[in-house]
């Protein structure tokens, strides 16, 4: 808990959703910050006689709820947006590999100010990215992406992606755009090592992340494993994204890719997965048993014609699912805060119809579920007392949600919900929708012409 001499910053007067175990709602209640924590969360107006009171905010007409959390992101990509529109996910990676695989330190830089912006000002207050692309001579496109990520304020974990299967491999990359077994690992452990902070509090974490089973060998998976346990960190990679991927894997492996990857010590609860998409009752009840997390990302999947993922199975089998963005070179949109709401439809798509999901459980998926598929569930992602500072207020007053009674069904049903306050470990990043800490012009400007220059390059070949 913070110490009583900390700062406190005190929101009165406001709907709250705490995500906790109970899902526990105040119609009208309070929460007090202390340095970096929440203090406490309940009904009516906050404790009287509170010392060292910085700030109170009357949050009349506003939903507090945990900060939301994003488990899936490739932040590169925001300087390829609007390519390969028209693509299935096998023809769009054709289509963009070879530009992406001329990227550089400046542009990695930029398009992850531009992914982390436009995250961060839609109520995102733990962000994940994971870079799997190192071209040779690129610069330090690890520590490129971990200095946005602390100048804008967010809580981060870098997924620290791997392919060594190019195309002399039969892969996709272009030889030059991928690395070696050995240097994979090598680079990996050195990142891990340099910025992975395991504290309560930590503001960067890292986590082992080989990008898929056809980018990379059985030997990087089976070897990233060893490297992620033996360091203590998380492990992430792509899985069951769709059908061609299923026949790649009984055709290379001879089984699909939940076996493979168990057979690669690729299950766990330290373990998790963005997609998911075409998993079998099997693969779900492995998922299960073991508590491997799924980052569902809704958006990306309908963009790139993947499927539906079956969310609604997955979370009655006891697996652990968070929502993610997904590169915004197949979410364009770049925000996390309307996969709460498409989540929510697209499942309602699938055999649970309209059983499928409802409000609440999408925005536990974006928030508390995130922070389980995070490894953070003891420390952020809902709002209780003792846990860190991440909370965001939504205005529902205005003409877009003023006459939906419900909060919550507000904010998920509705159109995107302003944003007038976001605050990262007890620390204000937003006000009424704009950042605090960055320069959001001058962020479009950078991205803009590293695009420019990202294609140029790309057609000079």
């Amino acid at each position: 808990m913070a110490p009583s001499a900390a700062q406190r910053i005190v929101i009165e007067n406001c709907a709250i959703a705490t995500v906790d175990a109970d899902d526990t709602e105040y119609a009208s209640g309070h929460l007090v910050i202390a340095g970096n924590r929440i203090e406490s969360v309940g009904s009516g107006r906050a404790p009287a006689g509170l010392e060292n009171v910085a700030r109170r905010i009357d949050a009349r007409g506003h939903l507090v709820t945990p900060g939301l959390v994003n488990t899936h992101h490739h932040f590169y990509q925001w300087i390829t947006r609007g390519l390969a529109t028209d693509h299935n996910l096998f023809n769009w990676l054709v289509a963009l590999y070879p530009t992406w695989a001329r990227i550089d330190e400046e542009m990695v830089y930029a398009a992850a100010q531009g992914s982390l912006a436009m995250m961060a000002r839609g109520g995102v207050t733990t962000a994940m990215d994971h870079h799997y692309v190192y071209p040779q001579g690129s610069g330090d496109l690890s520590g490129a992406i971990i200095r946005a990520a602390s100048e804008m304020g967010v809580r981060f974990t870098l997924a620290r992606g791997s392919m060594d299967r190019s195309e002399k491999d039969g892969g996709l990359p272009p030889d030059f755009a991928v690395e070696t077994l050995e240097g994979a690992l090598a680079a990996t452990e050195e990142t891990v090592k340099k910025h992975h902070d395991a504290s309560f509090d930590a503001m960067t974490q890292v986590a082992v992340a080989p990008c898929s089973p056809f980018s990379v060998s059985t030997e990087l998976l089976r070897q990233g494993a060893e490297l992620a346990r033996r360091l203590g960190v998380r492990m992430h990679t792509h899985g069951s994204e769709t059908v061609e991927e299923e026949k790649f894997c009984h055709e290379l492996f001879g089984m699909g890719p939940t076996d493979y990857f168990e057979s690669t010590g690729w299950l766990g609860e330290d373990v998790w997965m963005a997609h998911c998409v075409h998993m079998n009752d099997s693969d779900i009840e492995a998922f299960g048993r073991t508590r491997t997390g799924v980052a569902h990302c809704p958006s990306s999947n309908a963009r790139l014609a993947a499927g539906i993922a079956r969310v609604p199975d997955m979370l009655k089998a006891g697996v652990p699912v968070g929502l993610g963005v997904d590169g915004t070179a197949s979410n364009e949109s770049g925000e996390l805060h309307t996969e709460l709401r498409n989540a929510l439809l697209i499942n309602r798509l699938g055999a649970h119809r309209e059983a499928a999901l409802n409000a609440r459980q999408a925005l536990r998926l974006g928030t508390y579920g995130g922070a389980q598929v995070l490894g953070r569930a003891g420390q952020t992602g809902s709002l209780e007392a003792g846990k860190l500072a991440d909370l965001v207020l939504w205005k529902l007053d205005t003409l877009a949600h003023a006459s939906i009674a419900d909060p919550v069904t507000a904010l998920v049903f509705g159109a995107a919900a302003p944003v007038t306050a976001s605050f990262v470990n007890g620390r204000q990043i937003v006000e009424d929708g704009r950042l605090l800490h960055a320069d959001e012009d001058a962020i479009a400007h950078a991205t803009r012409e590293e695009a420019r220059r990202l294609a140029r390059i790309a057609a000079q070949g």
